[in-house]
């Protein structure tokens, strides 16, 4: 049995603090997130396969599957 993933997330940029509830990609990683508030290009803090996992909500879904497995990766890794 696998575990249900979530697929949308509220990412809060760092900059302007402006809050967006978006869509993640099923199947990849998104490594740049432009601010609808303030215009930042956002990427991931270092240690994190996206902007996501770095300023979101809820991890990405290739993340919650991993953990879901017993992986500690992300994207395959």
């Amino acid at each position: 049995m696998t575990a249900a993933r979530e697929f949308r997330s509220e990412i809060t940029c760092p900059e302007c603090g402006h809050k967006a509830r978006e869509t993640m990609p099923v199947d990849a990683c998104q490594f740049f997130y432009d601010c609808r508030g303030c215009g930042a290009v956002l990427r991931p803090k270092a240690g994190d396969c996206c902007v996501f996992c770095s300023f979101g909500t809820v991890p990405c879904p290739p993340v919650q599957e991993g953990r879901a497995s017993g992986a500690d990766g992300c994207c395959g890794g």
